[in-house]
């Protein structure tokens, strides 16, 4: 057995290379592309991928032994920051430390996140550099964590959510431009999203509406005109780009919807006609509910956010879940994602007793963070479900999740890729 530090805890990783054929055995299995549990299961794993599925479990070499668990399907969170993590000195952090600083941040939270159960995670926003390098490196075996696909910077307009000058001092301000994610005008917006694909993005994010966090006075209020997001989707559709466009307020989602973007991150005050032109386009949602109840929360300390932050985390957060019930009941198609670095990284998995709470059984939570995650990512050839010809990605928990969602809070087991990262 080989040992491995991760999240704090001595975890034991057999011997075996993804190159070598083994074989799981589970006691149950969630199949999340037919709706059920399917009972014990044997996957054979070689080279990193499932080779076979069948119903025996007869002994064979190489064997894990996972028959008192029940396995799924590796876990899909489709909004993480990985560079950060909300604590009361968040906002003097950026003047303090150094990319560096945030790199080795992010290395760390990346291995809680994996640990967790989440195989693989979109990163929606950055300082453009960090996350993209720790795709590499984990690609490539020199760090652990989840796969990745990052948006880099993301896009904003001047004083916008994503402008990394917003609240600085006047001699910091400066002016920034496309090359740092702040766009005014579509020529501008073009050169965003290439430069974006110049640096090796996977997909672009866009503050289509005011944020919570940011030091500026809206919450909500839309941030792009109409020929700024046209010029976004055109150029991102041009770069093989999908585009995630972060959105609380609805004059802005309207945009954004109808100019193209692929989802909705938050959506938190969404309204019937926002919901009718998403199940129109297609438009997912990305609920993030974990984020608006930790803001809530947060914003009765007194001192945690900046006094511009905290009225506005008062006021929006707690509509997060309201708004998922309403937008689960209209049939707006959901993905699953947590918004994980204002929540504390690991603790990814609380997102599905909201989601459950909310109205949405369980199976469909979990399909949120496999099926549904992997068809946003446009992945579902390679994640998403157990299938033959798919990653080796496998967790497993001690019990029936569909009787009790909690337990996705406590996986014991985790596979990416054929390589056994918990045990």
């Amino acid at each position: 057995m080989k040992h491995l530090l991760l999240a704090g805890a001595l975890i034991l990783a057999p011997q075996i290379s993804t190159a070598q054929a083994f074989t799981v055995i589970c006691g149950n299995t969630v199949d999340v592309v037919n709706k059920k549990l399917t009972g014990a299961r044997t996957i054979q794993v070689s080279d990193g991928k499932i080779i076979s599925i069948r119903a025996e479990t007869s002994p064979a070499p190489n064997t894990i032994d996972l028959s008192d668990k029940t396995c799924l399907p590796g876990l899909i969170d489709m909004h993480v920051h990985l560079t950060s993590q909300s604590n009361p000195k968040s906002y003097s952090e950026g003047f303090r430390l150094n990319t560096a600083d945030f790199a080795f941040r992010a290395a760390k939270y990346a291995e809680v996140t994996l640990a967790s159960g989440f195989t693989t995670v979109r990163n929606l926003g950055d300082d453009g550099t960090v996350t993209r390098a720790l795709r590499t490196a984990i690609a490539q075996g020199y760090a652990t964590g989840p796969r990745i696909f990052t948006a880099g910077k993301s896009l904003a307009t001047t004083g916008g959510h994503a402008d990394p000058t917003n609240g600085v001092n006047d001699d910091l301000i400066g002016d920034p431009h496309a090359k740092d994610g702040v766009v005014n005008g579509a020529t501008e917006a073009r050169k965003a999203v290439r430069q974006r694909y110049k640096e090796g993005a996977d997909l672009i994010k866009i503050t289509a509406t005011g944020g919570v966090l940011s030091t500026a006075k809206n919450g909500q209020n839309p941030q792009f005109m109409e020929d700024e997001l046209k010029a976004i989707i055109e150029t991102a559709n041009d770069y093989g780009f999908k585009v995630a466009a972060h959105a609380h307020g609805g004059e802005g989602m309207i945009r954004a919807i109808k100019a193209g973007v692929s989802s909705i991150e938050h959506g938190t005050l969404m309204t019937d006609e926002v919901r009718s032109l998403m199940k129109k386009h297609g438009t997912y949602l990305v609920p993030t509910i974990l984020a608006g109840e930790f803001v809530a929360e947060k914003a009765k300390i007194d001192g945690y956010f900046p006094e511009i932050v905290r009225p506005k985390a008062a006021a929006i957060g707690p509509q997060l879940k309201g708004n998922f019930t309403k937008a689960y009941q209209a049939g707006v198609k959901i993905a699953f994602g947590t918004d994980s670095g204002v929540s504390a990284h690991g603790d990814n998995a609380k997102e599905f007793k909201l989601m459950v709470d909310a109205g949405m059984p369980p199976m469909e939570a979990i399909r949120a963070a496999t099926v549904h995650a992997a068809e946003l990512l446009g992945e579902t050839a390679m994640l998403g479900s157990l299938s033959e010809g798919k990653h080796a990605d496998l967790v497993a928990v001690d019990g029936n999740p569909l009787d009790n969602i909690e337990l996705l809070e406590n996986i014991s087991f985790v596979m990416k890729g054929g390589e056994v990262f918990k045990q």
